[in-house]
């Protein structure tokens, strides 16, 4: 029996969050086990996504050094107790500094572990929490680490998103399913799921390409995105290398 590429399974629930409506908690774990009766070899993992803001602290000249080697020590000490499965700078000048994936046992856990960031506690930046659904796929980086650059495509309502199921929407799932697909075989998406808290954010998209053009050119084949039920904010982001598939 041919496998299935492993993000298959993974986007099957991600487009389900991001085109239909609202899936989260419960909803959403039921949506899972569905989907392990068909293929049991992938099981859907709650995570906590912390998007690092520019706080109010924040000036045009960014933190003092002697913080930013606070808080980059604090980064180390979450991935080396396998608190974080990735955490990364975004590279260039979005309102969202850096992101963490943790792995918590409680939204409440996980916040605590933002929190203590030295940069969150000073005021330098803001932790925005949310629950997020991955494939359990990521590695714990070697060392010493070393940044490499993959793209990450915020997914989110769009001008016509609307909650409504119906024929056209349908249609459309399905059109973006098979685009989806069509990207992981490219191995061009590594990584991709939803949010768990039903908001403007709907799920994610990581590209592994050579320049954000390149991932801007992928994401606007995506049909959702063509039909305006979902807009795509893309960045790119500074990840330690061998973490992602």
């Amino acid at each position: 029996m041919k496998r299935i590429p492993a993000i298959t399974a993974l986007v099957l629930s991600f487009i389900a969050a991001a085109t239909i409506g609202k899936i989260a908690g419960a909803d959403l774990r039921l949506y899972s086990q569905a989907q392990e009766k068909q293929q049991p070899q992938f099981k859907l993992v709650e995570f906590h996504m912390a998007l690092l803001k520019r706080g109010p602290k924040w000036a045009a000249t960014g933190m003092p050094k002697s913080l930013q080697s606070e808080h980059i020590a604090h980064v180390m000490s979450l991935l080396d107790s396998g608190k974080a499965i990735i955490a990364g700078p975004l590279g260039d000048d979005s309102d969202v500094a850096g992101i963490y994936v943790l792995r918590a046992k409680s939204a409440e856990e996980a916040r605590v572990w933002a929190d203590n960031d030295p940069a969150v506690k000073a005021g330098y930046f803001i932790a925005e929490m949310h629950p997020w659904w991955s494939e359990d796929v990521m590695k714990k980086p070697a060392l010493p680490i070393k940044l490499t650059t993959f793209y990450l495509a915020f997914l989110t309502r769009g001008g016509k998103w609307t909650p409504e199921k119906t024929p056209a929407t349908e249609e459309l799932q399905k059109a973006h399913l098979a685009n989806i697909k069509r990207l992981a075989e490219m191995k061009k998406l590594v990584v991709a799921g939803p949010f768990g808290d039903d908001g403007e954010l709907r799920g994610i998209f990581v590209f592994q390409v050579a320049s954000l053009d390149e991932a801007r050119a992928l994401a606007a084949t995506d049909p959702a995105v063509q039909a305006g039920r979902l807009a795509v904010d893309i960045h790119p982001w500074l990840v330690p290398e061998g973490v992602l598939p």
